[in-house]
């Protein structure tokens, strides 16, 4: 329980310091004119109540990844715990906080245009189209769990298929309305509720006589069952990527970014919405642990298949800790979180595409134009098996984090003068968590098994992702040099 205590305590200082250390160094301005108000629209830039703006951004990037992520990457030990509470204060919170700011700065940019302005044209065009894919992957990854689950307690003829269906119905909407319609009007209920669920967890956790067995005295080796096979460099920073670190957090950040009224509202909404995300993902990972009683204990209710995987855990906790408010709280969030993670994606994918093709969309029918090809292949894609999809899109997610994080490091090497304790550029504040992550991700795809990955020796995949790593920082020091002439 100390241990615990003592992680959320980190997180929670980890805001009120290290974020408030961020905010200085990039310089907020409260008087610089805002893409809500200098582009508004009616539409996608939009100015919005900070509080309501908040709520929006949580559930955006947070919807069931940090819950799943959690519990499915506390397996392999309590370092889970490590990297929850590190990777959000110096990885995930730094990564959304910042391309927030940049595109608050070139009026409301989409990730592609903040990533090409700094990487070059051709990066520009890669990130277009990665982008779009992620997007895509997304909405089709979290239309499948809710309508199943639907589907079971409906009615025998409004079946999976239906359920699909309407939900994607429900995406177009939220997809071309103005997003103070649906979007505006129901996330902050959601964000809300997903909020309160926590909480409760948290009340059972620390005032419930809850044992949280973290075995951090028997030290940080890999508990995952898998062993060899699922070494914990890099498997766990790719299982665990919504509660630390998450390429798909850059791409709703510029979504907020033009309904924000004061740049200064830029730490609490961004880098505030991660922490929050992070004390999510950290209550649910002790709460697995603790409700099946160790890392053990967890990994085989997770090996048998009867008892419903991850979904299921987190309805028996929150029925047995919060009884029937939690249960309905627990369906609830099991299905409307992957929903609202899904139609925001859709949405993004059409701004997305909007920037590159350089069509105005305060018009319906041009918001419409642009929409239905992204409908058109995310219904094909949602053919294609879960888990397959699942797999694509982990790989997809942490690679987008990598470049967001390169081309934020180029931008405060140009644009961002202060130094850090009056010794290092502001660079220094991305450039350790990107290069870290290219080595995580490059590793990730040389070792996982096929298809996901190429399925090399682990000594053979980490010396290909150090190598990388190595041959990107060249390359950013050799950049690096005029800059510091001038």
């Amino acid at each position: 329980m100390i241990a615990f205590l003592i992680s959320l305590a980190v997180l929670i200082g980890g805001y009120f310091i290290y974020g408030l250390l961020v905010e200085r160094i990039v310089g907020l301005d409260s008087r610089r004119p805002m893409p809500a108000l200098t582009k508004r629209d009616g539409v996608d830039y939009m100015p919005l109540p900070a509080w309501k703006v908040f709520l929006i951004q949580f559930l955006n990037i947070a919807g069931l990844g940090p819950i799943f992520g959690a519990i499915m990457g506390v397996m392999f030990g309590p370092a889970a715990f490590l990297w929850i509470v590190f990777g959000t204060i110096f990885g995930g919170a730094v990564h959304d906080f910042m391309s927030g700011v940049i595109s608050i700065r070139r009026g409301g940019a989409s990730l592609p245009e903040i990533v090409g302005e700094q990487l070059g044209m051709s990066v520009k065009q890669v990130m277009r189209g990665f982008s779009l894919l992620l997007m895509i992957l997304v909405g089709a990854v979290f239309v499948m769990t809710p309508a199943s689950l639907i589907a079971s307690l409906t009615p025998g003829w409004m079946d999976t298929t239906f359920w699909i269906g309407l939900i994607f119905l429900y995406y177009m909407l939220a997809t071309v309305l103005p997003i103070d319609k649906l979007i505006g009007n129901l996330y902050p209920l959601f964000g809300g509720a997903l909020l309160f669920m926590a909480v409760g967890i948290l009340y059972v956790l620390v005032f419930g006589g809850v044992e949280i067995p973290h075995e951090m005295s028997a030290g940080f080796f890999n508990r995952h069952p898998s062993g060899e096979d699922a070494p914990m460099f890099p498997m766990m920073f790719v299982s665990i990527a919504c509660g630390a670190i998450s390429g798909f957090h850059a791409t709703q950040s510029p979504m907020m970014a033009r309904c924000l009224t004061n740049e200064r509202l830029a730490r609490p909404i961004f880098y505030g919405a991660m922490v929050c995300e992070g004390i999510v993902a950290l209550i649910w990972g002790a709460a697995a642990i603790a409700f099946t009683g160790g890392y053990g204990a967890l990994a085989d209710f997770m090996a048998n298949p009867s008892n419903g995987g991850a979904g299921a855990l987190v309805h028996s906790i929150s029925v047995e800790w919060l009884g029937t408010v939690g249960g309905i709280l627990a369906m609830f969030g099991v299905i409307a979180a992957p929903i609202t993670s899904g139609d925001t994606a859709l949405r993004s994918a059409r701004l997305i595409a909007a920037d590159f093709l350089h069509i105005d969309q305060s018009s319906f029918w041009k918001r419409l134009v642009v929409s239905i090809p992204i409908f058109a292949v995310s219904f094909m894609i949602m053919m294609i098996d879960f888990n397959v999809l699942w797999r694509y899109f982990a790989w997809c997610n942490q690679m987008l984090a990598v470049f967001t994080l390169w081309a934020v490091t180029v931008w405060l090497s140009r644009e961002v003068n202060v130094r850090i304790f009056n010794m290092f550029g502001a660079w220094w504040l991305t450039l350790i968590p990107a290069v870290f992550m290219t080595v995580v991700c490059v590793t990730y795809i040389f070792f996982a098994p096929r298809p996901e990955g190429l399925g090399l020796p682990y000594e053979m995949a980490l010396g290909i992702g150090m190598i990388s790593a190595g041959i990107l920082t060249l390359l950013f020091t050799r950049m690096l040099r005029p800059v510091i002439a001038r």
